[in-house]
């Protein structure tokens, strides 16, 4: 039965999930966990503690998945936009960092014993 839900980060349809969402529970396409706060209709990250459920306990790491009672998935929290800018932002720090860059076969690595030796310099002074 198609529920319509989607992943909240990549969009993904979970309609071969049953509901209610188990909290172990992932996405098939991206392996997020889908019992998570942003994937709940009480979502909203405008309010206190991002959960407009009074009764709900705070729940401090939005994308990690929890045990809350009042959980209720969204059809509507998917937003590319926010995909973009996550893919963006992990473009411009492996850039940054060059992550993602094959090491150079040609360089030779050095030895342990010296870098155990130029370590061992560096606290003998």
């Amino acid at each position: 039965m198609d529920h319509g839900l989607r992943c909240y980060r990549c969009g993904h349809s979970v309609a071969d999930l049953l509901l209610p969402l188990s909290r172990r529970d992932e996405c098939p396409q991206c392996t997020i966990e889908l019992h998570v706060c942003r994937m709940c209709q009480y979502y909203d990250p405008g309010v206190p503690d991002a959960c407009t459920e009074d009764d709900a306990l705070q729940v401090t790491d939005k994308a990690r998945a929890n045990f809350c009672d009042y959980f209720k998935p969204s059809n509507d929290v998917y937003s590319p936009v926010e995909l973009d800018a996550e893919l963006a932002a992990r473009a411009s720090l492996g850039a940054l960092f060059g992550a993602g860059t094959a090491p150079d076969a040609s360089a030779s690595a050095e030895p342990e014993d010296s870098i155990a030796s130029a370590a061992d310099a560096l606290f003998k002074k």
